[in-house]
């Protein structure tokens, strides 16, 4: 199975999932699009990680390497029918390419929430296992506002109706994150914009506060990721791409 990893900050990569797919003997490439890295052909990969970053999915004046990316997405889940995993802005940039519609949100999550399963969400495989409603971590100031009727809202918040969706088969949006790390926390405060929401949202000082508070929790954290990888996986065998284990 070939992965194709898009990334809009270097901090900002698939975390803990990087592990998971080591230990399934995987390998994956991974294209940097902030730093200017162009985009392969997307039909030589079987499945697309897009990952969060710092930039909105509109803003394609400013980074108009946002227009090929949601052209490339849109070939690859539209087109060619493919598996796709987005998180946070790969989640958006998902909505985006399918037709939907993302725009700021009205009350920015950041810090530890929880979101809680739609029906679709218990019916779909993906959540197999998981907790319900279940902590997650948020950092987003937008958010999906309008979806197409053919893709299924699976997970939403009190504060975002969109936090999980899939679209046909195996594509997933997921707007929290599943991939943290012990490392996640100080790396993205160091970036300016995540910085000033952080300190926004929950005060001064709070990367300290908020880098306890996902350690206490990361065990946990990492057990839901580990949980959706392994779901997913299933995801990813019923359209032939990876083999039952012994």
């Amino acid at each position: 199975m070939k992965i194709l990893v898009l990334q809009h900050v270097d901090v900002e990569h698939p975390g803990i999932f990087r592990d998971f797919f080591k230990a399934d003997g995987l390998g994956w490439d991974t294209v940097e699009l902030d730093a200017g890295d162009p985009l392969p052909d997307v039909s030589a990969y079987d499945l697309m990680v897009v990952m969060g970053g710092p930039q909105d999915v509109w803003q394609e004046d400013r980074y108009p390497w946002l227009v090929a990316e949601k052209a490339a997405i849109r070939k690859f889940v539209v087109d060619l029918g493919r598996p796709y995993l987005g998180i946070c802005l790969g989640h958006q940039l998902l909505a985006a390419a399918v037709g939907g519609e993302v725009a700021p949100g009205k009350t920015p999550e950041v810090g530890i929430s929880t979101v809680k399963q739609t029906q679709a969400g218990h019916d779909d495989p993906i959540f197999r296992g998981i907790a319900d409603p279940v902590d997650v971590l948020q950092w987003h100031g937008a958010e999906v506002v309008r979806l197409p009727d053919d893709v299924h809202v699976l997970a939403s918040s009190d504060a975002c109706a969109v936090q999980a969706f899939r679209y046909r088969d195996s594509a997933y949006g997921f707007q929290f994150h599943v991939e943290i790390t012990e490392q996640t926390v100080s790396d993205w405060a160091a970036i300016p914009v995540y910085a000033q929401a952080l300190d926004a949202a929950l005060g001064q000082g709070a990367a300290g506060r908020l880098k306890s508070e996902v350690a206490a929790k990361l065990p946990a954290f990492n057990r839901t990721a580990k949980t959706i990888y392994d779901n997913f996986k299933g995801v990813l065998r019923q359209a032939g791409l990876v083999h039952a284990q012994k």
